[in-house]
């Protein structure tokens, strides 16, 4: 059970270091997805590295199960304005589009839901 146990922690959490770290070493797009979110322009770069840091430190917090709680919640704070921003379907008029933003989103709820798992089922430490 404790395999099965990392190997579920590992599932949930390398995207969140893989793609927290590519929104650190290059925000890209990002940044102006940031800025229609309402972020003010001098602060969307920072914004988004900052969101990508806590992605990062918080996937790789519940890989290693230390403060897996702590750092599954830190993820799932950022996703919310990362979906919200990013994967806006409702704004959208072209159907192609609606639909691939809609998916992403739907993955990104799939994604919080796996974390609110760790939050609920990952027992403190007594050490």
């Amino acid at each position: 059970m404790k395999f099965l146990s990392l190997l579920s922690r590992a599932a949930i959490g390398v995207p969140f270091v893989v793609l927290g770290y590519a929104a650190i070493k290059e925000p890209g797009g990002r940044v102006k997805a940031a800025e229609n979110f309402g972020i003010p322009e001098d602060l969307a770069d920072l914004a988004v590295r900052a969101n990508g840091a806590a992605m990062a430190l918080g996937g790789l917090s519940v890989i290693t199960g230390v403060l897996p709680q702590v750092g599954a919640a830190a993820v799932t704070a950022s996703m919310i304005p990362t979906t919200m921003a990013g994967h806006a379907f409702w704004k959208d008029t072209d159907p192609k589009q609606r639909q691939a933003n809609l998916v992403q989103f739907l993955k990104n709820l799939g994604m919080v839901g796996g974390l609110l798992a760790v939050i609920a089922t990952t027992k403190p430490s007594t050490d």
